[in-house]
């Protein structure tokens, strides 16, 4: 069997592992390690392995997801979920959908703090759930808009797979943050706009809640203000240039530690516990990390990447065919694989094949444009039936409603989500505005 088709009927073993429900670093280890034997032999593979994981995790940049995570573990200690929430709430609570429109800016604000998107949906749902029900709110829309709204916690700065993403193709980790920033916010414009549409289909669906006071507005502008302080401190400090990303992550630790400490969430046992759920997830993705090094190592060996990218380049495709099936790839990945585990994956695979593309622009903006597009198409996944992970989460804390009913109420963000990658793909200056705004 020759390098190629071992290499393509390896990824098959891979695939096939993942389904039988093999943790996947345990996966990507074994099919790394069998593959690079059958191919170079034990003394090679335990030579790569004398140095792999020190040259792998002595990375300075991948210090800053502990510390990202300890930041988000302490954020949900700190009520900031419940903060974000309610000061959404009493500007938007009154209108019809208000209280749906609320949760996802509440998401919206949390996943600037937490960075993870199934983490965002949990914390969420736990807080806004209680409220929309008791709006009477339709199981499909409370569900569906929850769901969608978690998944804005992977894209808008600081997040955990944009760091890992900008590791593996040696990116500016500032410069990932920057470029998510407007994707983003047309991600939340774009949900809340569904919402708008969807309570005028079905206006028993979203009833307009309680008008609050300019007394409680203010109240709730009071209650989240350290937030912001730290959002803008961490977010602004890292792009003025005033620390380095891993810095500007152990300032919104300890920011929202101390918060977290003053608000009550937080003593002895709390600490513990958040250190302790950090470094958990630390391990698990680093982990994951580590199994994808040891697979794309004997990927390379195959020569994989790269004949793939000749076949692509000799049957002269189009870039924008080319990307257009990738994105698919990613989609379809996205409904049974985590976020983190696809770009893990995939990205040493296709990431050579787009680099040698033209599409128009230099190789540093298609790195920049691909990963925030890739990274929106893989959560879209996240959504998308019959597997989306998020859509689980939350539909687990709402048992009354049946799944059919969250993955009904889910479509219409899936279809958001499916013109706002059609907007980015079409259009890479609104990626890249604010890259080559402050880049220059």
């Amino acid at each position: 069997m020759e390098g190629l088709e071992f290499g393509f009927f390896m990824l098959g073993v891979l695939l096939l592992l993942i389904a039988l429900r093999l943790p996947i670093a345990i996966a990507m280890i074994a099919v790394g390690i069998t593959g690079y034997v059958a191919v170079a032999g034990w003394t090679p593979l335990l030579n790569y392995f004398n140095s792999a994981a020190y040259w792998r995790f002595s990375t300075y940049d991948l210090s800053v997801v502990p510390l990202f995570l300890l930041m988000g573990q302490f954020a949900t200690r700190a009520g900031m979920s419940k903060a974000l929430f309610d000061a959404a709430n009493v500007f938007l609570g009154h209108r019809k959908g208000g209280v749906a429109m609320a949760a996802i800016g509440g998401c919206a604000g949390f996943g600037a703090i937490c960075g993870s998107s199934l983490a965002t949906a949990a914390t969420m749902g736990q807080v806004a759930l209680p409220e929309l029900r008791r709006f009477n709110y339709s199981g499909s829309l409370a569900t569906g808009a929850l769901a969608a709204g978690g998944t804005l916690g992977i894209l808008i700065p600081p997040s955990v797979i944009l760091v890992i993403y900008a590791v593996l193709v040696e990116a500016n980790i500032a410069t990932m943050f920057l470029a998510a920033f407007i994707p983003g916010f047309i991600a939340a414009l774009g949900y809340i706009i569904v919402i708008m549409i969807y309570v005028r289909v079905s206006p028993e669906s979203g009833p307009s809640g309680e008008r609050s006071t300019a007394s409680e507005r203010w109240a709730a502008i009071k209650e989240i203000w350290t937030v912001v302080l730290i959002f803008i401190v961490v977010i602004g400090g890292i792009y003025t240039g005033v620390f380095t990303p891993t810095e500007g992550a152990a300032f919104g630790a300890i920011g929202t530690g101390i918060l977290a400490f003053f608000n009550g969430g937080m003593r002895k046992d709390g600490f513990i516990e958040s250190v302790l759920g950090a470094g958990q997830t630390t391990g698990m993705i680093f982990l994951i990390i580590f199994g994808a090094d040891v697979l794309n190592v004997f990927l390379a060996l195959t020569q994989l990447p790269q004949e793939l990218a000749a076949m692509i380049s000799d049957a002269q495709m189009a870039p924008i065919l080319v990307l257009a099936v990738i994105l698919f790839f990613y989609l379809i990945g996205g409904c049974v694989m985590d976020s983190l585990s696809m770009i893990l994956l995939t990205i040493p695979i296709f990431w050579p094949i787009l680099e040698e593309m033209d599409f128009g622009m230099n190789p540093e903006d298609v790195k920049v444009w691909f990963g925030i597009v890739a990274l929106i198409v893989v959560e879209t996944g996240l959504i998308t039936p019959p597997v989306g992970m998020n859509v689980f989460v939350i539909n687990s804390m709402s048992k009354d409603t049946p799944i059919a009913q969250t993955f009904k109420g889910v479509a219409p963000f899936i279809a958001s989500d499916v013109v706002r990658v059609g907007l980015l793909v079409t259009f890479p200056g609104i990626t890249l505005f604010l890259v080559n705004l402050f880049g220059n």
